[in-house]
């Protein structure tokens, strides 16, 4: 109320009250300029005149400490915005993925869903719910709510995490239908091209594979996945002098790629130049210490150059990481043979054989140090286990043994008398097989469920190696495998590559 002098009497004015969307302007202005200083300073003004009141500028300042990693402030800021605003769907989407980021995951459920409830027709929700569900391995959910993301509007990203929970459950065939789905929605999409071939290539079908790489390759040459893949299946295939020159080109772009230095070491072992490929793989070992496959490698070209006391001590180490798997074994007991621990070598060699119930070199290679032994009967009852897993190979897919193993099956065999009826050869059927084979040296092929694995940003492992060692290479021989997935959507779920493998006799 004011005295007015010219009229001699009192007149009332409305208050002045702050506005308190006046520099929100300003505020979105720095913020999408990424200029944080002067964005958090007018947030710091404008909050002042508005005593903390203006939404937009919290909200912003949130988003803020987020990307400088200070998740449990921008938390606290994205619950006051909900505090402010109730009934808006965005902000309980922030708190959301805050908690998620936290990895606080049935907090951010229960969150979504809340959200949920005022905007049913959000992709992003769905999605996101999803991707919560995977983390807590509640697969039939999270499959679920990806369905329904797809249902209300298709996304690269929703399919890619829909064929992730596929690998997780070690279902490469559904797996491969949600790529082919998510390939024919996005045909230039990279990525999906790429993983597509990938595990065209993990499943031996390389027609498909080498088009989807190449498609991938012609819309990014620069692509280093698919570059690694294709020089992963020139390895493969026994081509290491134009795999290399692929891999030249991998290393341009991440030169600190352990699986890259995998490749390259395993491609100097085809090559024979075993101290190249010891120091590339010591370099792979350096860069990703706890991956068994490299460590596997290690101790497969230690055993060759018949440095047992070193093959040991990586294959060891292989096994702490991967306990269950056969042929590990049997490699360390071939290590510790040599080694004269031969106590020690029948323990492995009787893990192999309960761990491996389809290579059959493992039982050869056991019946051969039980007959060194003297022990007749026991070499006899592992070298009919052996007939047995050769019998169901020949039944089960077209591929031929190794030269090497047929001959010491054979001279074992006229030793113990026995074997006289066993044919390794078969007629030629369909090559429409339905049974994945490998490369022609190949007595077996080894794959297990994929699961996760911390390494995201990591393309591929494979371990392409020689067909057939030197003579007195301490009876090892090698073959080739494909290449891991690399598959890296966001959040991080990564994908368990294939192992290698290997062929290892006595002699």
């Amino acid at each position: 109320m004011i005295w007015n002098t010219r009229n001699s009497a009192y007149t009332f004015t409305a208050p002045e009250f702050p506005i308190l969307e006046k520099q929100n302007w300003l505020i979105h202005l720095h913020y999408i300029r990424k200029d944080y200083e002067a964005c958090k300073a007018v947030i710091k003004e404008q909050l002042q005149e508005t005593q903390g009141l203006c939404e937009y500028a919290i909200y912003v300042q949130a988003l803020i400490f987020r990307l400088e990693g200070n998740i449990q402030e921008s938390l606290e800021l994205f619950q006051t915005c909900a505090v402010l605003s109730p009934q808006c769907a965005d902000n309980l989407k922030q708190v959301a993925r805050s908690l998620f980021l936290l990895g606080k995951h049935k907090a951010a459920i229960e969150v979504y869903n809340e959200a949920a409830k005022l905007n049913q027709k959000d992709w992003e929700i769905c999605h996101n719910l999803g991707v919560c569900y995977i983390y807590l391995k509640q697969f039939n959910k999270a499959q679920d709510q990806l369905h329904n993301a797809l249902h209300l509007n298709r996304h690269d990203l929703t399919y890619i995490m829909l064929g992730k929970i596929h690998l997780l459950e070690g279902d490469l065939d559904k797996a491969i239908e949600i790529y082919k789905k998510a390939v024919e929605f996005s045909p230039e999409n990279t990525e999906l091209l790429t993983t597509l071939g990938l595990l065209y290539l993990q499943l031996g079908i390389y027609q498909k594979a080498f088009e989807h790489l190449g498609n991938a390759l012609t819309y990014d040459p620069t692509n280093y996945k698919a570059i690694l893949a294709a020089g992963s299946m020139m390895q493969t295939h026994g081509d290491f002098d134009v795999a290399l020159t692929k891999y030249r080109v991998v290393a341009c772009a991440v030169p600190e790629s352990p699986p890259l230095w995998n490749n390259i070491g395993m491609c100097f072992f085809g090559k024979k130049k075993y101290v190249a490929a010891i120091s590339c793989l010591k370099r792979a070992n350096y860069l990703a210490p706890f991956d068994w496959k490299i460590l596997y490698n290690l101790g497969l070209v230690h055993l060759t150059m018949q440095q047992y006391a070193s093959a040991f001590h990586f294959l060891s180490a292989a096994i702490n990481f991967q306990p269950k798997m056969g042929e590990l074994y049997m490699l360390l007991a071939v290590a510790l043979t040599n080694l004269e621990d031969t106590e020690n070598a029948r323990r492995a060699y009787a893990e192999a054989v309960r761990l491996d119930k389809c290579n059959p070199l493992v039982n050869l290679n056991y019946a051969v140090l039980l007959y060194s032994q003297g022990e007749k009967g026991g070499a006899r009852a592992q070298y009919q286990e052996m007939e047995k897993k050769v019998n169901l190979l020949k039944d089960g897919s077209s591929l031929d043994f190794d030269p090497e193993m047929v001959e010491v099956a054979q001279k074992l065999g006229a030793a113990l008398q026995v074997g006289e009826g066993l044919v390794w050869t078969k007629p030629v059927k369909d090559p429409k097989s339905k049974h994945r084979t490998t490369s022609t040296s190949k007595a077996t092929s080894f794959q297990q469920p994929l699961g996760s694995n911390q390494a995201l940003g990591q393309a591929m492992s494979s371990a392409a190696a020689c067909r057939k060692p030197p003579s007195g290479a301490g009876g090892t021989s090698q073959l080739t495998k494909p290449p891991s997935l690399p598959l890296e959507p966001e959040p991080p779920v990564a994908a368990q590559p294939p192992e290698a493998s290997a062929q290892t006799r006595e002699k």
